[in-house]
């Protein structure tokens, strides 16, 4: 874990987000890295493709889970 220093106005952003969306700051913040890291890796896919990708994954780790 480490201290990452952003624009004021990228946290104010990232405050508004995580009120609207039930996380906090920086779970809101890991989000929209995980989000931009999938996006430049993948630059082909939507938004939605990456997001039901996630799902997709996150489903088979807790059937893999449920199993063991």
């Amino acid at each position: 874990m480490g201290i990452v220093k952003i624009d004021d106005a990228l946290h104010e952003g990232a405050r508004r987000a995580s009120t609207v969306m039930c996380r906090s700051i920086n779970a809101q913040a890991e989000y929209w890295m995980k989000i931009g890291m999938l996006a430049e890796a993948n630059p082909t896919l939507s938004f939605n493709h990456l997001v039901a990708m996630q799902l997709g994954a996150a489903q088979g780790s807790a059937t893999e889970l449920a199993a063991a």
